[in-house]
């Protein structure tokens, strides 16, 4: 990997998430009250393999939402992250149907099928309303089990 790309990944997904916190953080915590949901990823928690850029990318963004909600939940602005598992999108179809990782992602899961974007709405709407008002730094993981797994046969 050469230094530009490495760059370029951290910058959209670690500096693109820090300035995304900053321009909508300051007017919430101008008002006192705001909800802020980071995207984090199964790489804020496992090293995957030959992703070595995305991944220490989700892990900054992970440590990121934990320090901004230290220092912006007194302030009544929460910050919080959700870390997709494996979900099918136009983007990832063809190496999730039919490469040897795709097929090692989908045995590693147990429910034993790849997510549904829309079962993301959930955990994005708890984040959000006032029954996670005391929900500050978490991680929540949407992931079939992917990651409460070992060995699954």
């Amino acid at each position: 990997m050469s230094e530009q790309e490495w760059d370029d990944i951290l910058d959209t997904n670690l500096s693109g998430t820090l300035r995304g916190c900053q321009v909508f953080g300051e007017s919430m915590l101008k008002r006192g009250y705001g909800r802020i949901i980071n995207i984090a990823s199964l790489s804020t928690f496992a090293g995957l393999f030959e992703v070595a850029a995305y991944g220490a990318s989700k892990a900054a963004v992970g440590s990121l939402t934990k320090t901004l909600a230290v220092e912006w939940s007194k302030h009544g602005v929460l910050v919080n992250a959700i870390a997709p598992g494996v979900f099918r999108t136009d983007l990832n179809a063809t190496l999730l149907d039919t490469t040897d990782r795709g097929h090692e992602f989908l045995t590693r899961t147990p429910m034993g099928r790849f997510g549904k974007t829309e079962e993301l709405v959930g955990a994005a709407v708890y984040l959000a309303c006032d029954a996670a008002s005391f929900v500050a730094g978490e991680i929540l993981v949407v992931d079939g089990g992917f990651l409460a797994s070992a060995v699954n046969r």
